[in-house]
């Protein structure tokens, strides 16, 4: 399967209760238009993921990420708006540095409470209600999913957990 390598960034603020999302209103096209997301898009060529969320976050609202958390993978099978696959890396982003933008190309930046987003109390797209509670969850777990999509809907969900706590990213020295 070929698909669009994409990531999605969720900022905890400092208090550990709210979490930054975009109220994505800005491009009427935009298939998540009217609904919160979290942060992130699609990988450029040559980057890895890590440094494509960390440009997308800082492209999108500002602040740099440090020590990223994976939290999940999901392929979303027939996501695209003409039918393409995407292949999403999320991120919990307990860490970072830096004042948030004024203004946000995608749409709005607000601090959202984790309790009202798992809760079902923001306005976000259906599915995300499946993977969201893995992503937040107290005592987090690496999680590998799929979405499969057809005619903008999803039409099933299944995960698998890893057996262990989701691991810190470190950076290291490239190889020789």
């Amino acid at each position: 399967m070929q698909a669009i390598l994409a990531t999605l960034g969720y900022v905890l603020h400092p208090d550990g209760e709210r979490v930054l999302l975009i109220r994505r209103g800005k491009r009427p096209d935009d298939v998540h238009f009217g609904y919160h997301n979290g942060l992130g898009g699609k990988l450029e060529p040559g980057e890895d993921v890590v440094a494509g969320m960390r440009r997308e976050i800082r492209e999108e609202s500002g602040p740099e990420c440090h020590l990223p958390r994976l939290a999940g993978t999901i392929s979303w099978p027939g996501f695209g708006r003409r039918g393409e696959n995407w292949f999403g890396l999320l991120f919990r982003i307990p860490e970072w540095s830096g004042n948030l933008r004024a203004e946000c190309p995608e749409g709005t930046l607000v601090w959202t409470a984790i309790a009202d987003v798992l809760a079902g109390r923001v306005p976000m797209r259906e599915s995300d209600q499946h993977f969201l509670p893995l992503v937040f969850a107290t005592e987090p777990r690496l999680f590998h999913g799929a979405m499969p999509f057809d005619q903008g809907k999803a039409v099933s969900w299944s995960y698998r957990v890893t057996t262990g706590v989701a691991e810190d990213l470190t950076e290291g020295a490239p190889s020789p």
